[in-house]
Formats: C-alpha cells, sequence, structure tokens
C-alpha cells in the first residue's frame, strides 16, 4: 500500500516536509470576518479567490503542502445555512481546487519547485460544535454517528483530488477510531492524524497516545501521526513521547502560543511568548518531526522562516 504514499518521495530526499501556516489569521489580515460557525469555510462562500491567493503566498514562503479550507466545512454545518448535499460537497470540493490553482501558479512561476502536496483538512466534530471543544473532546457520539458525519467531506476532498488527507485538531478517540476505519471506503487514500492533548502523554478527552498510537497502526492508510494546534512549548514533550511509540513520520504544528477563546471566537496572548516556530526545528527534528508547519496565529512570515533554518 505504501506505493499510494504521496510522502514517501518527498521524505526520502529531505530532512522533512514543510507545511504551511494558519489560514484563518491570513483571511482576517485580509478582512475577511471569521466570527461565524463556518469559521474560514464562510469565505468559501463569500470570497473564494483570496483563499487561493493566501495558499499562494504560503507556497512563495517555501511551504510543500497547502492544507485545504475545509476544516469547518461539513455537510451539517453547511445545511444548518440552507446549503443541500450537492452544494455542500461542490464547495468542499472547491477549497481543493483553490489549492491545486494556488500550487499551478506557483509552479507556473518556479518550474523547478519539485513536488507539492494538497492536503484535504478534515477537522473534528468539535469543529463543527464551533464551542472550542476541539481542546476538549468531550462529546459523546457513536461511531456510526461520526462516520456519518466525516463521510460526505471526506469522499468530496478525494473526490475533487486531494494528495492526501489531513485528519487534524483531533480530541477524542471515538472520532479518531471511526474515522480511521471510515477510510477503508478509499483505499487509495492516505492521511496523517494529528491531536490536540491534555498533557504531553494524553489526548484532549484524556485517552493515554500510547492507546492512540497502537490502534493507529493497525492502518496502512495512516501515513504520519502528531500533534496540532496546541502551544509551542508544548510540543517537544509530546513529540518526544509520541517518538517512542511509533515508526512514523512524525507531524507537528502548533499555534502561535496564544489561548482561543470560543465564546468571543477571538485569540488572546498568554503570558510571554517571544518564541517563534523556527526557533523550535532543532528540538523538532531531533524528536522525529517530519512534517513541520504552523496552525491558529502563524503566518506566511513564519513558515518562510523555518524554511530559512532548515
Amino acid at each position: 500500500m505504501s506505493q499510494h504514499n504521496p510522502l514517501n518521495a518527498i521524505l526520502e530526499k529531505q530532512d522533512f516536509l514543510l507545511l504551511d501556516g494558519a489560514l484563518a489569521t491570513e483571511l482576517e489580515a485580509r478582512g475577511c470576518t471569521l466570527a461565524d460557525r463556518l469559521w474560514s469555510a464562510k469565505v468559501l462562500v463569500e470570497n473564494p479567490e483570496v483563499i487561493r491567493e493566501v495558499h499562494l503566498d504560503y507556497y512563495r514562503a517555501g511551504a510543500q503542502c497547502a492544507i485545504t479550507a475545509s476544516y469547518q466545512a461539513t455537510s451539517a454545518g453547511l445545511a444548518a445555512r440552507g446549503f443541500d448535499e450537492t452544494q455542500s460537497k461542490a464547495l468542499i470540493g472547491k477549497s481543493v481546487e483553490l489549492a491545486r490553482k494556488a500550487r499551478e501558479a506557483y509552479l507556473a512561476e518556479n518550474p523547478q519547485a519539485g513536488t507539492l502536496l494538497v492536503a484535504g483538512s478534515v477537522g473534528p466534530y468539535g469543529a463543527f460544535l464551533a464551542d472550542g471543544s476541539e481542546y476538549r473532546g468531550d462529546y459523546l457520539r457513536s461511531r456510526e454517528e461520526f462516520q456519518a458525519f466525516h463521510r460526505p467531506r471526506v469522499e468530496a476532498l478525494l473526490d475533487a483530488g486531494a494528495d492526501l488527507l489531513a485528519c487534524e485538531t483531533m480530541p477524542n478517540f471515538v472520532e479518531i477510531k471511526a474515522l480511521a476505519e471510515l477510510l477503508k471506503s478509499w483505499p487509495r487514500a492516505r492521511a496523517w492524524f494529528s491531536f490536540t492533548l491534555r498533557d504531553s502523554e494524553h489526548l484532549s478527552d484524556g485517552t493515554p497516545l500510547r492507546e492512540v498510537v497502537a490502534f493507529l497502526s493497525h492502518f496502512p492508510q495512516v501515513v504520519a501521526i502528531g500533534v496540532n494546534c496546541i502551544a509551542l512549548e508544548k510540543t517537544t514533550a509530546a513529540l518526544l513521547h509520541l517518538q517512542g511509540l511509533t515508526s512514523l513520520p512524525l507531524v507537528v504544528y502548533p499555534n502561535s502560543g496564544e489561548h482561543y477563546d470560543p465564546v468571543s471566537k477571538t485569540w488572546h496572548q498568554h503570558g510571554e511568548c517571544s518564541a517563534r516556530l523556527a526557533d523550535y526545528l532543532p528540538q523538532w527534528l531531533a524528536a522525529g518531526a517530519r512534517l513541520i508547519g504552523g496552525c491558529c496565529r502563524t503566518t506566511p512570515e513564519d513558515i518562510a522562516a523555518i524554511k530559512a533554518r532548515s
């Protein structure tokens, strides 16, 4: 099955694959208002061209993988806005198309750039709830309910040509298991799974990472695992723990160190946060990280700084 793994060719040639940074942060910087249950998916509806521009800026900063604007784009969330199933799948597919168009534009500027990937973002059920529960994982649904929730988006992302899936910001073990099992419906699909954490050894819902990694080890479609959208200072301890649990490439793309308020849907500085992502690069590499980028509140400048250090 490994022949379908799009990471292999890249990681054979270089120490790590550079991911992009925050999409929503850049959209806000360009005038988009995201205080909304649909978050950046709202821009898919209202102003898709600006999403393409952000993806292009990340490729120009050195990113080799764009993560689509589908984190909060789900059939359930879009249905609440009056979109039917066909319209919802078209919008989710559009998130892939925008990233692919940005890739085409970048490759036209830089024909020697090599392989660039598009990862379809599969956010957790907690993101649809829009109450910050992707950082707690305290929601209860059955395996069947989780699969019914995720299936239309996964299908739309793969049909639109995503190179792999980013099952990201995952806090809940029942949901992770349901999603890994759902992927069997598309045998050629590959995915990374990245988690939010309670501490360096436990998922947000309290499940030991040892248990999560042991479960995912039975799914060859899972080609990397790691953490995202956790605080910068918590990344290395988590990676070191994961490094002892798996031989898979590890993923890390933390937020900038600010903290999210789900009520106001705003970010707030929390104490001193003078460190930058690039400062962590040596310790991340030493801890087994092979897919490295940024999450909330990070920018193309952060990605360019990692590129400059590599």
